[in-house]
C-alpha cells in the first residue's frame, strides 16, 4: 500500500517544486535526437524536454501513478515509449541513442554500477549521458550523517540511499565526466541535498570542468 500509493504521490508532490523543476530544466537544456531516460518515476521531465528530441524511451521497473503519467505523456511533442523494466540490464541494442538521462534515479537503482556500464553499451559512440542526482557529501561530518541515516532513508523512501558517491560510480562504468557541478539543494537538509549534475560522454579523453558551490 504505502510503496504502490502513499510514497509515489509524496514523491511526485515533492520533486514536482519550483526549485527541482528548475534543476531539471538547467540539465536537459542540450538534449536532441533518440533519448533514454531510466528511473522514469511519474514523468516529470517531460515538460523539461527540448523540442529537438524526437523520439523519448524510458524504463522503470514500476508503474507510478499511470493516470498521471498518462495525462504528462499525452502533452508531450515527441513519441514516448515506456517499458517497465530494471535498468540495470537495457532492452536495447548497442549505440542506439544519442542521449541518456537519470534524474534522481541512481540513488535507488539496487545495482547502479550495473546500470551505468548498460548505458555506456547502448549509447552511441558520440552519445551524452546527464545526470541530476543527490549523493555523499564532501563534507565528512555530513557523509557520517548520511552513513548513519541512510538504513532509515532506504526503508522511507523505498530503496533510496543518502550515501552514494555519484561521480565515482559514474567513472567506474568506463565514461568520461566532461561536467561536474556540486552544489547544495537550496532549503533542504545537507544529507539529502548535496547535488551531483554532470555531463559523461561515451569517448573521448575526460575534459571535466568541475564547480563547487557549497
Amino acid at each position: 500500500m504505502y510503496a504502490t500509493y502513499i510514497f509515489p504521490r509524496l514523491m511526485d508532490w515533492v520533486l514536482r517544486g519550483e526549485r527541482f523543476q528548475t534543476e531539471r530544466r538547467l540539465l536537459l537544456t542540450p538534449v536532441h535526437g533518440v533519448v533514454l531516460e531510466i528511473g522514469f518515476g511519474t514523468g516529470l521531465n517531460l515538460p523539461h524536454y527540448p523540442t529537438t528530441v524526437t523520439a523519448l524511451h524510458t524504463v522503470d521497473p514500476a508503474p507510478l501513478l499511470p493516470d498521471r503519467v498518462a495525462v504528462r505523456v499525452a502533452q508531450a511533442s515527441f513519441p514516448v515509449h515506456i517499458q517497465h523494466v530494471s535498468a540495470e540490464r537495457l532492452p536495447y541494442d548497442d549505440a542506439s541513442f544519442d542521449y541518456a538521462v537519470s534524474t534522481f534515479t541512481l540513488c535507488t537503482i539496487p545495482d547502479p554500477a550495473r546500470a551505468l556500464r548498460d548505458i555506456r553499451r547502448v549509447l552511441k559512440p558520440d552519445g551524452h549521458f546527464l545526470f541530476l542526482e543527490h549523493g555523499r557529501s564532501d563534507d565528512p561530518l555530513i557523509a557520517r550523517w548520511q552513513d548513519r541515516l541512510n538504513p532509515l532513508q532506504h526503508g522511507l523512501a523505498c530503496g533510496c540511499n543518502l550515501n552514494r558517491r555519484i561521480d565515482r560510480l559514474v567513472l567506474d562504468a568506463g565514461l568520461r565526466l566532461e561536467q561536474l557541478d556540486r552544489y547544495c539543494l537550496p532549503g533542504v537538509p545537507r544529507v539529502g541535498g548535496e547535488m551531483y549534475r554532470g555531463t559523461a560522454r561515451v569517448n573521448g579523453q575526460s575534459s571535466l570542468h568541475s564547480s563547487l558551490d557549497t
